[in-house]
């Protein structure tokens, strides 16, 4: 019996970096603020979708402002960009990742509750329709350049990064 138990720990031993990154993993988190009590933020990250299914993004709350949402930027007519509430969502397709960067799909801080610096962390709940709720602690991080946001290669032309297998590449250091 106890040479049972040995065998069955082991395999779940084993099993367990397999069962690691089912669903939806979270990488290069990090916020930008305005500062000052009353003013906006944003958080940028990319979700990694490994689940054979779709997912979605249905929801983003933290009590660090007043009201938190999806964004995007879009451009209008005349080439005027405009910022907008997603309230549908980001879909994040089955095995693949979604950039959430400056000048695109973006988490908004509305109301900051308190006076965020640099090295402050944000505590945030992301809710997914599949994957249900994903904590993440998120750095202020004022100084980063848009070159360093989530997608490292995000500007590189002529490149398909849809089929790339974003799961066995090292983040970028901060």
């Amino acid at each position: 019996m106890r040479i049972h138990s040995l065998i069955t720990a082991f395999a779940l031993f084993i099993a367990a970096p397999a069962f690691a990154h089912q669903g939806v993993h979270i990488e290069n988190p990090y916020a930008r603020t305005n500062g000052g009590i009353g003013k906006t933020g944003a958080i940028f990250l990319e979700i990694m979708n490994h689940a054979d299914t779709d997912d979605r993004l249905i929801g983003v709350a933290s009590d660090v402002a007043e009201k938190v949402e999806m964004h995007t930027h879009k451009a209008d007519a005349n080439g005027v960009m405009s910022m907008s509430a997603v309230p549908e969502g980001f879909e994040i397709p089955a095995l693949e990742s979604r950039f959430l960067k400056r000048g695109g799909d973006h988490i908004m801080l509305m109301g900051l509750r308190q006076d965020l610096k640099d090295g402050d962390i944000i505590h945030l709940t992301l809710t997914f329709e599949h994957s249900g709720e994903v904590k993440v602690d998120v750095p202020v991080d004022n100084a980063r350049k848009p070159e360093e946001a989530a997608d490292p290669m995000a500007d590189m032309p002529g490149m398909d990064h849809s089929t790339m297998d974003h799961s066995t590449m090292e983040a970028p250091a901060n």
